[in-house]
Protein backbone atom coordinates (compact mmCIF):
# COMPACT_ATOMS: atom_id res chain seq x y z
CA UNK A 1 0.00 0.00 0.00
CA UNK A 2 1.28 3.46 -0.90
CA UNK A 3 2.14 5.64 2.06
CA UNK A 4 1.58 9.35 2.54
CA UNK A 5 4.54 11.01 4.24
CA UNK A 6 4.62 13.80 6.79
CA UNK A 7 7.15 15.38 9.11
CA UNK A 8 4.70 15.51 12.03
CA UNK A 9 1.36 13.91 12.71
CA UNK A 10 -0.68 15.23 15.61
CA UNK A 11 -3.43 13.06 17.08
CA UNK A 12 -6.18 15.31 18.43
CA UNK A 13 -7.28 18.87 17.73
CA UNK A 14 -7.66 20.48 21.14
CA UNK A 15 -5.33 22.52 23.33
CA UNK A 16 -2.76 19.77 23.62
CA UNK A 17 -2.55 19.28 19.87
CA UNK A 18 -3.07 22.29 17.64
CA UNK A 19 -0.70 24.66 19.46
CA UNK A 20 2.16 22.34 18.56
CA UNK A 21 0.81 21.70 15.06
CA UNK A 22 0.74 25.41 14.16
CA UNK A 23 4.12 26.09 15.80
CA UNK A 24 5.84 23.28 13.93
CA UNK A 25 4.09 24.05 10.64
CA UNK A 26 5.40 27.61 10.91
CA UNK A 27 8.89 26.12 10.93
CA UNK A 28 8.30 24.61 7.51
CA UNK A 29 7.36 21.05 8.45
CA UNK A 30 4.70 19.06 6.63
CA UNK A 31 2.02 18.52 9.28
CA UNK A 32 -1.24 16.57 9.52
CA UNK A 33 -3.78 16.55 12.36
CA UNK A 34 -6.02 13.55 12.96
CA UNK A 35 -9.19 13.51 15.03
CA UNK A 36 -12.00 10.96 15.16
CA UNK A 37 -14.39 13.68 16.39
CA UNK A 38 -15.19 17.11 14.93
CA UNK A 39 -12.11 19.32 14.98
CA UNK A 40 -11.69 21.70 17.88
CA UNK A 41 -11.20 19.45 20.90
CA UNK A 42 -13.23 18.75 24.01
CA UNK A 43 -12.91 22.06 25.85
CA UNK A 44 -14.33 24.27 23.13
CA UNK A 45 -17.15 21.95 22.09
CA UNK A 46 -17.98 19.38 24.76
CA UNK A 47 -16.33 20.59 27.96
CA UNK A 48 -15.22 23.68 29.82
CA UNK A 49 -16.45 26.38 27.42
CA UNK A 50 -20.07 25.24 26.95
CA UNK A 51 -20.23 24.22 30.62
CA UNK A 52 -19.30 27.76 31.69
CA UNK A 53 -22.14 29.13 29.55
CA UNK A 54 -24.59 27.00 31.54
CA UNK A 55 -22.93 28.03 34.78
CA UNK A 56 -23.46 31.66 33.79
CA UNK A 57 -27.21 31.09 33.55
CA UNK A 58 -27.26 29.24 36.88
CA UNK A 59 -25.40 32.15 38.49
CA UNK A 60 -28.26 34.47 37.63
CA UNK A 61 -30.82 32.18 39.25
CA UNK A 62 -28.62 31.71 42.29
CA UNK A 63 -28.06 35.46 42.69
CA UNK A 64 -31.78 36.21 42.48
CA UNK A 65 -32.55 33.58 45.11
CA UNK A 66 -29.84 34.83 47.47
CA UNK A 67 -31.07 38.41 47.14
CA UNK A 68 -34.72 37.55 47.69
CA UNK A 69 -36.20 39.96 50.25
CA UNK A 70 -33.01 42.01 50.09
CA UNK A 71 -34.39 44.40 47.50
CA UNK A 72 -35.14 41.80 44.85
CA UNK A 73 -38.65 40.41 44.45
CA UNK A 74 -40.13 37.92 42.02
CA UNK A 75 -38.31 35.00 40.44
CA UNK A 76 -36.79 33.83 37.21
CA UNK A 77 -36.17 30.44 35.65
CA UNK A 78 -33.97 28.79 33.07
CA UNK A 79 -35.60 27.82 29.80
CA UNK A 80 -33.29 24.96 28.95
CA UNK A 81 -34.05 24.70 25.24
CA UNK A 82 -33.27 28.39 24.70
CA UNK A 83 -30.13 28.12 26.81
CA UNK A 84 -28.98 25.23 24.59
CA UNK A 85 -29.61 27.31 21.48
CA UNK A 86 -27.46 30.08 22.97
CA UNK A 87 -24.74 27.57 23.88
CA UNK A 88 -24.80 26.20 20.33
CA UNK A 89 -23.96 29.61 18.90
CA UNK A 90 -20.54 29.14 20.51
CA UNK A 91 -19.96 25.45 19.88
CA UNK A 92 -21.41 24.79 16.42
CA UNK A 93 -18.99 27.08 14.50
CA UNK A 94 -15.91 25.51 16.11
CA UNK A 95 -15.26 22.51 13.82
CA UNK A 96 -15.49 24.48 10.60
CA UNK A 97 -13.49 27.37 12.04
CA UNK A 98 -10.69 25.07 13.24
CA UNK A 99 -10.67 23.13 9.99
CA UNK A 100 -10.41 26.27 7.91
CA UNK A 101 -7.65 27.72 10.09
CA UNK A 102 -5.66 24.49 9.73
CA UNK A 103 -6.09 24.43 5.96
CA UNK A 104 -5.09 28.09 5.73
CA UNK A 105 -1.92 27.33 7.66
CA UNK A 106 -1.19 24.32 5.45
CA UNK A 107 -1.97 21.67 8.08
CA UNK A 108 -3.75 18.66 6.60
CA UNK A 109 -6.91 17.78 8.61
CA UNK A 110 -7.83 14.08 8.63
CA UNK A 111 -11.01 12.82 10.27
CA UNK A 112 -10.65 9.27 11.52
CA UNK A 113 -9.30 6.97 14.22
CA UNK A 114 -5.53 6.40 14.13
CA UNK A 115 -3.71 3.16 14.93
CA UNK A 116 -0.02 2.37 14.95
CA UNK A 117 1.45 0.11 12.28
CA UNK A 118 5.03 0.55 13.48
CA UNK A 119 7.13 3.18 15.26
CA UNK A 120 6.79 5.72 12.45
CA UNK A 121 3.62 4.71 10.66
CA UNK A 122 -0.08 5.12 11.42
CA UNK A 123 -3.17 3.71 9.72
CA UNK A 124 -6.24 5.93 9.34
CA UNK A 125 -9.31 5.10 7.26
CA UNK A 126 -7.39 2.34 5.49
CA UNK A 127 -4.48 4.64 4.53
CA UNK A 128 -0.90 4.38 5.80
CA UNK A 129 0.69 7.61 6.99
CA UNK A 130 4.44 7.64 7.56
CA UNK A 131 5.99 10.41 9.66
CA UNK A 132 9.17 11.50 11.41
CA UNK A 133 7.46 12.60 14.62
CA UNK A 134 4.09 11.96 16.29
CA UNK A 135 2.36 13.98 19.01
CA UNK A 136 -0.35 12.12 20.88
CA UNK A 137 -2.83 14.60 22.32
CA UNK A 138 -6.16 12.89 21.83
CA UNK A 139 -7.54 13.61 25.28
CA UNK A 140 -9.59 11.46 27.62
CA UNK A 141 -12.87 9.58 27.78
CA UNK A 142 -15.14 8.46 30.65
CA UNK A 143 -13.57 5.69 32.69
CA UNK A 144 -15.42 2.35 32.32
CA UNK A 145 -17.41 1.46 35.44
CA UNK A 146 -17.72 -2.22 34.54
CA UNK A 147 -21.21 -2.55 35.99
CA UNK A 148 -24.36 -4.16 34.65
CA UNK A 149 -26.42 -1.63 32.69
CA UNK A 150 -23.47 0.68 32.01
CA UNK A 151 -24.89 1.30 28.52
CA UNK A 152 -27.66 3.38 30.11
CA UNK A 153 -25.24 6.03 31.36
CA UNK A 154 -25.28 9.50 29.82
CA UNK A 155 -21.84 11.07 29.38
CA UNK A 156 -20.81 14.67 29.97
CA UNK A 157 -20.78 15.59 26.27
CA UNK A 158 -24.30 14.22 25.92
CA UNK A 159 -25.48 16.14 28.97
CA UNK A 160 -24.18 19.34 27.38
CA UNK A 161 -26.27 18.58 24.28
CA UNK A 162 -29.61 17.85 25.99
CA UNK A 163 -32.48 19.73 24.38
CA UNK A 164 -34.61 19.18 27.46
CA UNK A 165 -33.55 18.71 31.06
CA UNK A 166 -35.23 15.80 32.87
CA UNK A 167 -37.02 16.36 36.16
CA UNK A 168 -34.95 13.74 38.02
CA UNK A 169 -31.22 13.24 37.45
CA UNK A 170 -28.74 10.90 39.13
CA UNK A 171 -24.99 11.56 38.94
CA UNK A 172 -22.63 8.64 39.50
CA UNK A 173 -19.40 9.88 41.09
CA UNK A 174 -18.56 12.94 43.16
CA UNK A 175 -15.94 14.77 41.12
CA UNK A 176 -15.81 17.98 39.07
CA UNK A 177 -18.31 16.89 36.45
CA UNK A 178 -20.99 15.71 38.86
CA UNK A 179 -20.80 18.71 41.16
CA UNK A 180 -20.72 21.31 38.40
CA UNK A 181 -23.54 19.75 36.40
CA UNK A 182 -25.58 19.03 39.54
CA UNK A 183 -25.42 22.69 40.59
CA UNK A 184 -26.52 23.74 37.11
CA UNK A 185 -29.36 21.21 36.95
CA UNK A 186 -30.63 22.08 40.43
CA UNK A 187 -30.80 25.79 39.53
CA UNK A 188 -32.66 24.79 36.36
CA UNK A 189 -35.34 23.06 38.43
CA UNK A 190 -34.33 19.39 38.34
CA UNK A 191 -34.32 17.06 41.33
CA UNK A 192 -30.72 15.90 41.63
CA UNK A 193 -28.90 13.05 43.39
CA UNK A 194 -25.13 12.49 43.57
CA UNK A 195 -23.85 9.01 44.42
CA UNK A 196 -20.22 8.94 45.52
CA UNK A 197 -18.39 5.85 46.69
CA UNK A 198 -15.87 7.63 48.94
CA UNK A 199 -16.17 9.25 52.36
CA UNK A 200 -15.95 12.71 50.83
CA UNK A 201 -16.13 14.11 47.30
CA UNK A 202 -13.64 16.37 45.52
CA UNK A 203 -10.71 14.75 47.29
CA UNK A 204 -8.12 16.94 45.52
CA UNK A 205 -9.48 20.01 47.32
CA UNK A 206 -9.26 21.27 50.90
CA UNK A 207 -11.48 19.16 53.14
CA UNK A 208 -12.83 22.08 55.20
CA UNK A 209 -13.91 24.06 52.15
CA UNK A 210 -15.35 20.95 50.54
CA UNK A 211 -17.39 20.50 53.71
CA UNK A 212 -18.87 23.98 53.34
CA UNK A 213 -19.59 23.34 49.65
CA UNK A 214 -21.33 20.11 50.60
CA UNK A 215 -23.51 22.08 53.02
CA UNK A 216 -24.47 24.48 50.23
CA UNK A 217 -25.03 21.58 47.83
CA UNK A 218 -27.51 19.98 50.21
CA UNK A 219 -29.12 23.35 50.97
CA UNK A 220 -30.17 23.82 47.34
CA UNK A 221 -31.86 20.42 47.39
CA UNK A 222 -29.22 18.10 45.98
CA UNK A 223 -29.30 14.66 47.61
CA UNK A 224 -25.63 13.84 48.26
CA UNK A 225 -25.07 10.18 49.10
CA UNK A 226 -21.54 9.25 50.23
CA UNK A 227 -19.99 5.81 50.79
CA UNK A 228 -22.29 4.58 48.02
CA UNK A 229 -21.13 1.98 45.50
CA UNK A 230 -23.19 1.70 42.32
CA UNK A 231 -23.33 -1.84 40.96
CA UNK A 232 -26.23 -1.96 38.52
CA UNK A 233 -28.46 0.24 36.36
CA UNK A 234 -31.83 -0.96 35.06
CA UNK A 235 -34.20 0.61 32.55
CA UNK A 236 -37.90 0.54 33.33
CA UNK A 237 -39.86 2.36 30.64
CA UNK A 238 -38.78 6.00 30.70
CA UNK A 239 -37.16 5.59 34.09
CA UNK A 240 -33.80 4.22 35.25
CA UNK A 241 -33.25 2.37 38.51
CA UNK A 242 -29.78 2.61 40.02
CA UNK A 243 -28.84 -0.12 42.46
CA UNK A 244 -26.09 0.41 45.00
CA UNK A 245 -24.91 -0.03 48.55
CA UNK A 246 -24.53 2.75 51.12
CA UNK A 247 -22.30 1.70 53.98
CA UNK A 248 -23.03 -1.88 52.98
CA UNK A 249 -26.82 -1.51 52.89
CA UNK A 250 -28.67 -2.01 49.61
CA UNK A 251 -30.27 1.10 48.13
CA UNK A 252 -32.13 1.99 44.95
CA UNK A 253 -32.50 5.37 43.28
CA UNK A 254 -34.83 6.32 40.43
CA UNK A 255 -34.32 8.96 37.78
CA UNK A 256 -34.98 9.85 34.18
CA UNK A 257 -31.28 10.32 33.48
CA UNK A 258 -28.14 8.75 34.94
CA UNK A 259 -24.97 10.74 34.26
CA UNK A 260 -21.42 9.41 34.38
CA UNK A 261 -19.34 11.67 36.62
CA UNK A 262 -16.88 9.11 37.98
CA UNK A 263 -13.71 10.27 36.27
CA UNK A 264 -11.96 10.03 32.91
CA UNK A 265 -9.14 7.96 31.46
CA UNK A 266 -6.75 8.55 28.50
CA UNK A 267 -8.42 7.79 25.18
CA UNK A 268 -5.61 5.59 23.87
CA UNK A 269 -6.58 1.96 24.44
CA UNK A 270 -7.49 1.12 20.81
CA UNK A 271 -4.44 2.65 19.10
CA UNK A 272 -2.26 -0.48 18.99
CA UNK A 273 0.42 1.37 20.93
CA UNK A 274 2.45 -1.81 21.34
CA UNK A 275 3.00 -1.92 17.59
CA UNK A 276 4.41 1.58 17.82
CA UNK A 277 6.66 0.64 20.74
CA UNK A 278 4.85 3.25 22.85
CA UNK A 279 4.86 2.41 26.53
CA UNK A 280 1.75 3.36 28.49
CA UNK A 281 -0.20 2.62 31.66
CA UNK A 282 -3.54 3.66 33.12
CA UNK A 283 -2.27 7.24 33.55
CA UNK A 284 -1.47 7.58 29.84
CA UNK A 285 1.58 7.58 27.58
CA UNK A 286 4.70 7.12 29.69
CA UNK A 287 6.80 10.21 28.99
CA UNK A 288 10.09 11.61 30.23
CA UNK A 289 10.59 15.13 31.55
CA UNK A 290 10.57 16.49 27.98
CA UNK A 291 7.12 15.06 27.10
CA UNK A 292 8.81 12.39 24.97
CA UNK A 293 7.84 8.73 25.03
CA UNK A 294 10.32 6.74 27.11
CA UNK A 295 10.20 3.87 24.61
CA UNK A 296 9.83 5.53 21.18
CA UNK A 297 11.94 8.66 20.71
CA UNK A 298 9.82 9.75 17.75
CA UNK A 299 6.65 10.04 19.85
CA UNK A 300 5.67 12.85 22.22
CA UNK A 301 2.47 13.24 24.23
CA UNK A 302 0.60 16.14 25.82
CA UNK A 303 -2.56 16.76 27.79
CA UNK A 304 -4.85 14.04 29.09
CA UNK A 305 -3.28 11.40 26.81
CA UNK A 306 0.08 11.74 28.52
CA UNK A 307 1.05 10.18 31.83
CA UNK A 308 2.71 13.41 32.96
CA UNK A 309 2.26 14.75 36.51
CA UNK A 310 0.22 17.69 35.20
CA UNK A 311 -3.40 18.16 36.21
CA UNK A 312 -6.03 17.23 33.57
CA UNK A 313 -6.74 20.86 32.69
CA UNK A 314 -6.90 22.72 29.38
CA UNK A 315 -4.16 25.27 30.24
CA UNK A 316 -1.85 22.43 31.30
CA UNK A 317 -2.45 20.65 28.00
CA UNK A 318 -1.62 23.84 26.14
CA UNK A 319 1.60 24.31 28.10
CA UNK A 320 2.67 20.71 27.52
CA UNK A 321 1.92 21.11 23.83
CA UNK A 322 4.24 24.14 23.62
CA UNK A 323 6.97 22.20 25.45
CA UNK A 324 6.59 19.23 23.12
CA UNK A 325 6.70 21.47 20.03
CA UNK A 326 9.89 23.16 21.21
CA UNK A 327 11.58 19.84 21.88
CA UNK A 328 10.47 18.29 18.60
CA UNK A 329 12.02 21.23 16.75
CA UNK A 330 15.11 21.84 18.85
CA UNK A 331 15.89 18.62 20.66
CA UNK A 332 15.05 17.98 24.28
CA UNK A 333 15.76 21.28 26.00
CA UNK A 334 12.51 22.44 27.59
CA UNK A 335 10.71 20.92 30.58
CA UNK A 336 7.10 21.61 31.64
CA UNK A 337 6.59 23.79 34.70
CA UNK A 338 3.58 22.70 36.73
CA UNK A 339 4.15 25.08 39.62
CA UNK A 340 1.19 27.17 40.76
CA UNK A 341 -1.44 25.46 38.61
CA UNK A 342 -4.87 26.76 39.64
CA UNK A 343 -7.88 24.48 39.64
CA UNK A 344 -11.54 25.46 39.98
CA UNK A 345 -14.79 23.59 40.51
CA UNK A 346 -17.41 25.84 38.91
CA UNK A 347 -20.15 25.21 41.43
CA UNK A 348 -22.14 28.03 43.02
CA UNK A 349 -20.19 29.25 44.88
CA UNK A 350 -17.02 28.17 43.03
CA UNK A 351 -14.26 26.27 44.83
CA UNK A 352 -10.71 27.24 43.83
CA UNK A 353 -7.31 25.88 44.76
CA UNK A 354 -3.62 26.38 44.02
CA UNK A 355 -0.47 25.00 45.62
CA UNK A 356 -0.22 22.76 48.65
CA UNK A 357 -2.96 21.44 50.87
CA UNK A 358 -2.44 20.94 54.60
CA UNK A 359 -1.74 17.23 54.19
CA UNK A 360 1.03 17.91 51.68
CA UNK A 361 2.67 20.61 53.80
CA UNK A 362 2.74 18.31 56.83
CA UNK A 363 4.47 15.57 54.85
CA UNK A 364 7.19 17.97 53.69
CA UNK A 365 8.07 19.01 57.23
CA UNK A 366 7.79 22.71 56.40
CA UNK A 367 7.34 25.34 59.08
CA UNK A 368 4.12 26.97 58.04
CA UNK A 369 1.10 28.76 59.40
CA UNK A 370 -2.52 28.47 58.34
CA UNK A 371 -4.91 31.35 57.95
CA UNK A 372 -8.42 29.91 57.83
CA UNK A 373 -11.72 31.68 58.21
CA UNK A 374 -15.30 31.47 57.06
CA UNK A 375 -16.21 34.76 55.41
CA UNK A 376 -19.99 34.88 55.17
CA UNK A 377 -19.77 37.81 57.59
CA UNK A 378 -17.41 39.78 55.36
CA UNK A 379 -18.83 42.66 53.36
CA UNK A 380 -17.93 41.00 50.04
CA UNK A 381 -20.19 38.05 50.93
CA UNK A 382 -22.90 39.89 52.86
CA UNK A 383 -23.68 42.32 50.06
CA UNK A 384 -24.71 39.44 47.77
CA UNK A 385 -26.29 37.24 50.42
CA UNK A 386 -23.59 34.56 50.23
CA UNK A 387 -23.80 32.30 53.28
CA UNK A 388 -21.09 29.80 52.30
CA UNK A 389 -17.66 31.32 51.75
CA UNK A 390 -14.25 30.78 53.28
CA UNK A 391 -10.52 30.76 52.65
CA UNK A 392 -7.49 28.80 53.79
CA UNK A 393 -4.00 30.10 53.04
CA UNK A 394 -0.78 28.27 53.91
CA UNK A 395 2.25 30.52 54.44
CA UNK A 396 5.90 29.47 54.72
CA UNK A 397 7.01 31.04 58.01
CA UNK A 398 10.70 31.11 57.08
CA UNK A 399 10.36 32.65 53.60
CA UNK A 400 7.10 34.60 54.02
CA UNK A 401 5.84 33.07 50.77
CA UNK A 402 2.54 31.37 50.00
CA UNK A 403 2.56 27.59 49.88
CA UNK A 404 -1.10 27.12 49.00
CA UNK A 405 -4.41 28.95 48.77
CA UNK A 406 -7.92 27.49 48.88
CA UNK A 407 -10.98 29.67 48.34
CA UNK A 408 -14.73 29.17 48.36
CA UNK A 409 -16.90 32.08 47.31
CA UNK A 410 -18.31 34.26 44.59
CA UNK A 411 -15.63 35.38 42.08
CA UNK A 412 -12.89 33.51 43.93
CA UNK A 413 -12.26 31.61 40.68
CA UNK A 414 -10.64 34.88 39.56
CA UNK A 415 -8.92 35.76 42.85
CA UNK A 416 -7.12 32.40 42.89
CA UNK A 417 -5.01 33.66 39.98
CA UNK A 418 -3.46 36.31 42.24
CA UNK A 419 -2.34 33.61 44.64
CA UNK A 420 -1.05 31.49 41.73
CA UNK A 421 1.03 34.41 40.51
CA UNK A 422 2.40 34.98 44.00
CA UNK A 423 3.39 31.32 44.34
CA UNK A 424 4.93 31.07 40.89
CA UNK A 425 7.10 34.17 41.27
CA UNK A 426 7.80 33.86 44.98
CA UNK A 427 6.12 37.13 45.94
CA UNK A 428 6.27 37.61 49.70
CA UNK A 429 3.09 38.24 51.64
CA UNK A 430 4.46 41.56 52.92
CA UNK A 431 4.60 42.75 49.30
CA UNK A 432 1.06 41.56 48.58
CA UNK A 433 -0.12 43.51 51.62
CA UNK A 434 1.44 46.69 50.22
CA UNK A 435 -0.74 46.48 47.12
CA UNK A 436 -3.52 49.03 46.79
CA UNK A 437 -6.42 46.97 45.49
CA UNK A 438 -9.51 48.33 43.81
CA UNK A 439 -12.28 48.46 46.40
CA UNK A 440 -14.83 47.08 46.97
CA UNK A 441 -13.75 43.98 45.06
CA UNK A 442 -13.15 40.36 45.93
CA UNK A 443 -9.45 40.86 45.22
CA UNK A 444 -9.29 43.40 48.05
CA UNK A 445 -10.06 40.47 50.38
CA UNK A 446 -6.55 39.13 49.72
CA UNK A 447 -4.92 41.46 52.27
CA UNK A 448 -7.12 40.09 55.06
CA UNK A 449 -6.34 36.50 54.08
CA UNK A 450 -2.61 37.02 54.72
Amino acid sequence: MAKKRYDLIVIGSGSGALGAAFRIKNDGWKVAAIDSLPFGGTCAQRGCDPKKILVGAAEIIDRIERMSEKGISGSSKIKWSDLMKFKNTFTEPVPDSRTQSMKKAGIVPINGRAKFINENCLEVNGEYLETKKILLANGAKPVPLNIEGEEYLTYSDEFLALNELPENIIFVGGGYISFEFAHIAARAGSSVTILHRGERPLEQFDKDLVGLLMDRTKEIGIDLQLNTDVNKIEKNGNEFIVHGKTNGEKQTYKGELVVHGAGRTPDIDDMDLDKGNVKFDKKGITVNEYMQSVSNENVYAAGDASGSPGLPLTPVAGMESRVAAHNILNGNELKPDYSATSSVVFTLPPLASVGMREEEAKKQNIRYKINYQETQGWYSSMRIGEQHSAFKVLIDEENDTILGAHLLGDHYEEVINLFAMAIRFGIKTKELKKMIYAYPTRSSDVVYML
